[in-house]
């Protein structure tokens, strides 16, 4: 990987001049780059801007993140999915105030050691908050290394991702560590582009870039090909009372884990609601969605029924409007159904429905 030798000056000096302003870059310290790491995996910096600022709002340190109760936590992600980052966030946050009396952990490897905190993101926090000259590999800088090197190898695997930090702990610069791995974080965000579609005319690395010189840009980086996704076909509830809907609590393990949810079940399963002792009257047809994660891929169809009675099943609550706004935090999968829910609160209270 030698073209990487060439690279610290002039990447430091195009990050300079072309870092974008964004919040977290403004007085990094350990908690504010940690947050913004964890909001960054596998989202966009566009969708993480507001969530950024509202989290920070509500929980402007790290002892304030660990005594906050999981429903405003929750609520405070809602949308931006992945809940789990957000568990493994206050889970990490507790371990910084049992085991470290509240001080951010200032080593690589006691960075690694907190919750849902993997090789990257140490990096990073390593890197930017304290000065320690350790790489942060993510998607981006396998993209970018990848293609200046040439490198045909799977940036999936575990010995490419090795194979590039290694190279990287070589040459990062020992006085600018953090600028070094955000300027190369930067350059595959904004530059060096995935699917075969690089500015190269705007890279300060295209001078020595193997890739570009060579015409592979389409062809690298290289990916092993994914496993297609199951696909589950399911019908959601939306079941009325008054002014209410029917919410019940995902179990703790899982998928969603611990998230509110309307009530729901695979298609091929039309006596759930019997099996409950729930009878809802005129169930129609309300909305149908698509909702895809890593590895299923869920097809929906919400019916909407009313409840003559306000007894549910133990674990389930009635939501009014106001507290789905403020209090209740539904998975971005259910949202399609959001309309058909809002509409129909929203009329019971005009016309001045009842509280449960």
């Amino acid at each position: 990987m030698q073209p990487l030798e060439q690279l610290p000056i002039p990447l430091l000096l195009w990050y300079r001049e072309h870092a974008r302003d964004l919040p977290w870059r403004q007085n990094p310290t350990p908690y504010r780059v940690w947050v913004s790491e964890i909001m960054l995996q596998q989202t966009r910096v566009a969708a993480v801007l507001d969530y950024y600022r509202r989290f920070l709002q509500a929980a402007p340190t790290v002892q304030d993140l660990a005594a906050l109760p999981e429903d405003s936590l929750m609520k405070l992600w809602q949308g931006l999915g992945y809940y789990s980052r957000a568990r493994n966030l206050q889970k990490a946050a507790r371990q910084i105030v049992d085991d470290w009396g509240g001080v951010f952990p200032n080593t690589y490897e006691d960075i690694r050691s907190l919750a849902g905190v993997g090789d990257y993101t140490a990096g990073a926090i390593a890197s930017i908050a304290f000065g320690l000259p350790v790489p942060a590999v993510d998607g981006n800088v396998l993209r970018v290394t990848a293609r200046i090197t040439g490198d045909e190898g799977d940036i999936t695997s575990p010995a490419m991702k090795k194979k590039v930090t290694a190279a990287l702990a070589e040459i990062i610069p020992v006085d600018a560590p953090g600028a070094f791995n955000q300027a190369m974080m930067e350059l595959g965000a904004t530059v060096c582009l995935p699917n075969g579609a690089p500015q190269c005319h705007r890279c300060p690395a295209a001078f020595l870039c193997r890739a570009h010189r060579e015409g592979t840009t389409g062809r690298i980086p290289v990916k092993a090909p994914k496993k297609p996704r199951r696909v589950e076909e399911r019908r959601v509830y939306l079941l009325f009372h008054e002014n209410a809907v029917a919410l019940r609590r995902r179990s703790a393990r899982g998928l969603l884990a611990g998230l509110w949810e309307y009530p729901n079940a695979p298609a091929d399963e039309p006596d759930f609601l019997n099996e409950l002792g729930l009878a809802p009257q005129g169930l129609t047809l309300a909305a149908v969605g698509k909702h895809i994660f890593t590895h299923i891929e869920w097809h929906l169809t919400a019916l909407a029924g009313e409840l003559p009675g306000d007894e549910l099943p133990p674990g389930w609550v009635w939501a009014e409007l106001s507290q789905l706004r403020e209090i209740y935090a539904l998975p971005n999968a259910f949202q399609f159904a959001a309309p058909a829910v809002e509409r129909r609160l929203a009329k019971t209270e005009s016309e001045g429905g009842t509280a449960i």
